[in-house]
């Protein structure tokens, strides 16, 4: 037969352990919530997602001038997939909500005239990345 006295330290025990855990709970959240450390800034860009790429410029002739209406394709280096663009009347092109971790071939025709192809590295740490095109 169990005494009130046994049940009172049982009790007790138990009183201090649930206290003990709701301080450090308390305590936890506190840290990962409103500290200053880096865990938090960690927990914070996790919860906002992955970062993603921006890829954008313009694609001129060998004079300077906008070639309007030429196509910019991006092709996706582990897919191999292409993506095209449609030069806007101020020649300008954009990508967007590419992978960081994926590596990229840029090039711009018109007609039957072609640029450079460019790489974007999967090492290249920038979101925002211009890349202007001549086509010759």
């Amino acid at each position: 037969m169990t005494s009130a006295r046994t049940w009172t330290r049982l009790g007790t025990k138990l009183g201090t352990r649930l206290a003990t855990g709701a301080v450090l709970s308390v305590g936890l959240g506190v840290m990962l919530l409103g500290g200053t450390g880096s865990l938090d800034r960690g927990l914070m860009a996790q919860a906002r997602g992955p970062v993603q790429r921006i890829v954008q410029g313009r694609v001129e002739d060998k004079d300077g001038a906008v070639v309007m209406g030429a196509i910019v394709y991006l092709k996706d280096g582990r897919t191999a997939s292409v993506k095209s663009a449609i030069v806007d009347d101020k020649g300008s092109y954009r990508f967007v909500q590419l992978s960081q971790n994926t590596d990229y071939e840029l090039w711009a025709r018109s007609g039957e005239k072609k640029s450079g192809s460019k790489t974007i590295s999967s090492f290249d740490s920038k979101n925002d990345i211009t890349i202007n095109l001549k086509i010759d």
